[in-house]
């Protein structure tokens, strides 16, 4: 417990812990990022029924932006978006 301005501030424990779990998990993946060559995952010439028409797992994961990135792609070549 601390004083403040002469108000007594409570720290809130669930916050502390949630606040350093963050930074940890923040820290380890900037890390991970930076080590990282940034090469796509998915071939230039991968098809949508290639990767999505299965329920196999890909072998690794792919980037939310790289998977947005190759679906834009197919829906512009396809007419649905524009």
């Amino acid at each position: 417990m601390t004083q403040l301005s002469n108000f007594l501030v409570f720290p809130s424990v669930g916050y502390l812990r949630w606040n350093q779990a963050r930074l940890q998990w923040i820290g380890s993946k900037k890390s991970e990022t930076q080590k990282q060559v940034e090469e796509p995952i998915l071939s230039w010439n991968a098809s949508y029924e290639s990767l999505l028409g299965t329920n196999k797992r890909f072998p690794q994961p792919i980037p939310l932006s790289e998977m947005v990135d190759f679906l834009v792609d197919i829906w512009e070549q396809e007419g649905l978006y524009d």
